[in-house]
């Protein structure tokens, strides 16, 4: 039971984050970023906010603008969600497209034999 409220809680959170770094003025959050995901603690003490950025070059810059922008975000998640405890955003760079790729070029080099369907194996 509880694990759902921390999922629909985790969607909340990520809703309103998405709706809300596209209007910070820091000039560091810019570009095309993503909430991929949220990760909140069963305490609602900490939420870890993975973020996903186009431009890899400006990843750690847009992680800093956002980490001080993160009292605002807080209050203004909050304001809306109207928790007991609001939790104290960490935001993370998400590198699940990165790895997805790395791995698809390994199998991709990878020489397979392809199954002609006679297996004998299945007698």
């Amino acid at each position: 039971m509880a694990s759902n409220r921390i999922g629909r809680i985790n969607e909340e959170i990520q809703k309103e984050l998405a709706n809300l770094i596209p209007n910070l003025k820091d000039p560091r959050v810019q570009g095309l970023i993503s909430v991929t995901g949220v990760d909140t603690t069963p305490d609602l003490r900490y939420a870890k906010v993975y973020i996903s950025v186009l431009d890899k070059s400006t990843g750690k810059e847009v992680i800093k603008g956002l980490k001080s922008a993160g009292g605002y975000l807080r209050r203004e998640i909050g304001r809306s969600l109207q928790l007991r405890y609001t939790p104290e955003l960490v935001f993370e760079e998400d590198t699940a497209m990165e790895r997805g790729a790395r791995i698809f070029d390994i199998l991709s080099t990878l020489d397979i034999p392809e199954d002609d369907g006679n297996d004998e194996s299945a007698e």
